[in-house]
């Protein structure tokens, strides 16, 4: 089978079995024997891949694997180029230290979809995007390594894993597409 690109909405469980009421992948897909290759939070969007193929499942979620993860994140406050530094650099998270990862500025990108429902925008606070690449990706990662360096996430969205991405598939939040798995090296 070939490998789904999922673009997951805000506040839908990266899981097909239904949880406390809570919207799931099973809202937004019908392909049967699919299974996540990884996860997002709950309140995090963006690009998920899915397959029947229990090695390649494997291949893309197990960390010794390490293909890279591109997440477009808003945070609270000036990104300076300080935080940057630390964003970068191994980070100690109190249960574990991160690996150096790369974390630029960006601007707003004109073509991300309005989020439903909206960020809280609170007029005397800026905000900031941040593009941050990680090899690893561990529970709330993105979210904690913001938060340790004064800059709480307001928005997360995952646009990238390995050589697939929402800029070369453009998916709006709920649609879904079919790509060989030889795309992920690409």
């Amino acid at each position: 089978m070939p490998l789904i690109l999922f673009n997951k909405p805000f506040q839908v469980l990266c899981q097909f079995s239904e949880q406390d009421g809570k919207a799931t992948l099973a809202d937004h897909l019908s392909i049967p024997n699919i299974y996540p290759a990884g996860r997002l939070d709950y309140d995090s969007e963006g690009l998920m891949l899915l397959t029947d193929d229990g090695k390649l499942q494997h291949a893309i979620a197990h960390p010794d694997h390490k293909e890279a993860k591109v997440y477009l994140v808003q945070v609270e406050g000036t990104a300076d180029a300080a935080a940057l530094e630390k964003l970068q650099a191994p980070l100690n998270l109190g249960d574990f230290v991160t690996q150096p990862c790369k974390a630029v500025r960006i601007a707003e990108p004109e073509w991300l979809w309005p989020r439903n429902p909206p960020i809280r925008q609170r007029a005397d606070q800026p905000t900031s995007w941040l593009a941050i690449t990680l090899q690893e990706g561990k529970n709330r990662q993105v979210r904690r390594m913001t938060a340790a360096v004064g800059l709480p996430t307001l928005r997360l969205v995952r646009t990238a894993i390995g050589g697939v991405s929402l800029a070369t598939h453009p998916l709006m939040p709920g649609e879904w597409m079919a790509v060989s798995p030889t795309d992920l090296a690409s």
